[in-house]
């Protein structure tokens, strides 16, 4: 998965069929679809089993040397193409990542009344709190190492509870400020998204005997964790690579507002100035969560 020449990047995405093969029955010329940006074999045991995220012959788009979806037009097969209706190409495109939020949700099995404390309040974590609140986990918590971030979790879930973490800070004290902050209620599960070794140390020594901690960031290729906590208090920790059917349960949460997506989009560009996009995303200064680069014909525009 390493970039060595020229890539298309891109994995969120949402279009206009303009063409289709005539054994395609389920769209029409047309159609708004979100697309999924995977093509599986079909045939492995994942497949098989309803678990294609783990397709062993996986063609995931923008993952190396698969071209993505910053372009223009692309070819995809049509399974993978999503209905939206009226759904904003906007919303269509911020289907992906919630699905890793929702991929996350149904493995870790979060119940009603559950406190939850979230890891990250990047674009998967911001998704993932709203979907705790969506699911009434209570009491809530995210974390981040900027208060910017967390001040932008709290205007989007006014009832959730922050913690701005302190770098010179142990897991210990971690769990500690964590306990304070939802008056002494320990979570029963932890959603880490953001792969950082400390975060999830930390995540560890926070939840309750007989929780769970449910990694859903990337991260390094090995890390340390404080196996004896998770042994002595019989913690659960668990991990997920990518998602599998959720793009039509996305779409049912959107279209019916359970899930609102709109305010985490806060930069827009044309797709002639995707390098400004990059350096926005980049530049923690701008206060970006969401960046998305934008392709529509004049008459499409009004339809964002």
């Amino acid at each position: 998965m390493i970039v060595e020449d020229t890539h298309i990047l891109g994995h969120e995405s949402a279009g206009v069929v303009i063409a289709k093969h005539p054994s395609v029955k389920q769209l029409e010329i047309g159609d708004r679809v979100a697309i999924e940006p995977n093509v599986v074999c079909g045939e492995c045991e994942p497949c098989l089993t309803g678990r294609y995220n783990g397709c062993d012959n996986v063609l995931f788009l923008s993952t190396p040397p698969v071209p993505g979806l910053l372009r223009r037009y692309v070819n995809h097969p049509a399974v993978w193409c999503h209905k939206i209706g009226n759904m904003s190409f906007e919303d269509g495109a911020m289907l992906e990542p919630l699905s890793v939020a929702l991929a996350g949700m149904q493995r870790s099995g979060i119940r009603l009344g559950d406190p939850v404390l979230v890891c990250g309040a990047g674009p998967i974590g911001l998704i993932t709190l709203l979907c705790c609140r969506a699911a009434g986990a209570e009491p809530i918590v995210i974390t981040d190492i900027d208060e910017g971030r967390l001040k932008f979790a709290k205007e989007l879930v006014p009832s959730v509870r922050t913690h701005k973490v302190e770098l010179s800070h142990s897991p210990e004290d971690f769990a500690s400020s964590v306990l304070s902050v939802i008056e002494g209620i320990e979570p029963a599960i932890a959603m880490e998204c953001t792969g950082v070794e400390s975060s999830i140390a930390s995540a560890i020594q926070s939840v309750k005997f007989g929780g769970k901690v449910f990694v859903i960031g990337v991260g390094k290729d090995e890390v340390k964790i404080p196996f004896m906590r998770l042994s002595t208090r019989e913690i659960d920790l668990q991990f997920q690579y990518r998602y599998s059917n959720t793009w039509p349960r996305a779409i049912r949460l959107v279209k019916n507002g359970v899930i609102d997506l709109k305010k985490l989009v806060t930069h827009r560009f044309a797709l002639e100035d995707a390098v400004e996009a990059f350096k926005t995303s980049a530049d923690p200064k701008t206060g970006a969560i969401k960046v998305q680069i934008q392709s529509f014909e004049e008459d499409e525009k009004s339809r964002l």
